[in-house]
């Protein structure tokens, strides 16, 4: 049994823990400052019955004292960390798998069903069985336009969809440095492709740098014992690695970007846990611009800003503005299209490349669709090109 410091719930899953919660006799929250509930996966609602939904998470938080943060506030795991809600050393349990991304702050962050989340809202606890470590060692050198979400591809597909159940991605190695907390976020999130219950990165200079400013609480970082077990070491020279695609319709039918150049696009999805970050938007837009500054006839490019925080620094620095001027789609702040719950939907036979972490048939809402899952860079450069493209065959493309 072990003590929460966070518990995260969505839209997509805090309406059935509110339900557990009053089934098992709750009657108030053991920790209300530690909850927090995000309106992301239906923003904005669909239907009658999604808004419905979210006026029951609203008036559970006000009841309770929860932390709410509304439609347009962003991806639940994106906000806490940008609002130094959870630290290195935390536990951190949220109903909804990607929670995993907080591990890239040094915080040992689960995916949990409903049921459990009420119960820790009750208790403050959680149970878990402490899982197995694999060692993932990083060495080599970051080759110009590799981008996090590349090498992230082919980890999970050395490790497979289910090579790291209930166990924790541990890493580690001398190219950590090469990949500041922004990249780290990427191999996180995407863990949980491999069935991993966790994925922690060690709190060093990037780490400190990134919640500087963020938070004045006292940090207590944890790291490996001296001598430490491991269930297997994995070690991926990132010097060896390019540009990757995941084919449909597994996130680990994993290519580099050769072996399928040419496949024409209909849809490009710019956005969510994954690829949904300032970083992420800047380097899109750098290859769009490169590219001549238009997006293909017939592409449809879909904006979908991770967070509140991101959508405003984009429109700040005018990012946001460009991509409208191509013919971009801007949407809310959010999941968005990306499991299919709001935003755009691609229509039948369309082929979709997206930089979210998972492309199960009917993910994005049209089990007719076929999506593919590729870096920002890569991406934007399928939209200018209306077809897979070689990001590094860009003119200037190439610089982090």
């Amino acid at each position: 049994m072990c003590t929460v410091d966070r518990v995260i719930g969505t839209d997509a899953s805090a309406p059935m823990a509110i339900d557990y919660f009053t089934r098992m006799g709750g009657t108030r929250l053991s920790d209300p400052a530690g909850v927090i509930f995000a309106l992301d996966h239906y923003a904005p609602p669909s239907s009658p019955k999604t808004a419905a939904l979210h006026e029951q998470v609203r008036t559970f938080a006000r009841l309770h004292g929860a932390e709410l943060h509304d439609v347009g506030d962003g991806i639940s795991h994106q906000i806490v960390l940008e609002l130094g809600k959870v630290l290195p050393g935390d536990l951190v349990i949220g109903a909804d798998s990607h929670t995993v991304t907080c591990g890239a702050l040094n915080v040992f962050a689960v995916g949990v069903g409903s049921s459990d989340l009420a119960a820790a809202m009750i208790t403050g606890q959680a149970w878990l069985r402490v899982p197995e470590s694999i060692k993932v060692v990083l060495t080599g050198t970051r080759p110009q336009g590799l981008s996090a979400k590349d090498a992230a591809l082919a980890l999970v597909a050395a490790v497979g969809p289910e090579g790291a159940n209930y166990q924790t991605l541990e890493f580690d190695g001398p190219a950590l440095a090469a990949f500041p907390l922004h990249d780290r976020l990427v191999f996180s999130n995407m863990a949980v492709e491999t069935g991993a219950k966790a994925a922690i990165f060690p709190a060093d200079a990037a780490t400190l740098e990134y919640l500087d400013g963020r938070t004045r609480e006292k940090l207590t970082p944890v790291g490996a014992d001296r001598g430490a077990r491991y269930a297997r070491e994995i070690g991926i020279d990132i010097s060896t690695l390019s540009p990757r695609v995941a084919l449909p319709h597994s996130p680990d039918n994993v290519v580099k970007v050769e072996e399928v150049l040419g496949t024409p696009v209909d849809m490009i999805f710019l956005g969510t846990c994954t690829g949904g970050r300032v970083r992420d938007f800047h380097e899109a837009l750098g290859v769009l611009e490169r590219a001549g500054g238009r997006i293909a006839p017939g592409v449809q490019l879909v904006v979908t800003p991770a967070s509140r925080e991101v959508h405003l620094r984009l429109l700040e620095d005018g990012t946001i503005r460009k991509l409208a001027a191509m013919g971009a789609i801007i949407t809310t702040p959010g999941c968005g299209a990306c499991c299919g719950t709001s935003g755009a939907i691609p229509a039948d036979g369309m082929n979709v490349l997206s930089t979210a972490n998972r492309n199960f048939k009917a993910r994005m809402g049209n089990a007719t669709a076929s999506i593919y899952l590729a870096s920002p860079a890569s991406c934007a450069a399928a939209a200018a090109t209306g077809r897979i493209t070689d990001p590094r065959s860009i003119p200037g493309q190439g610089e982090r």
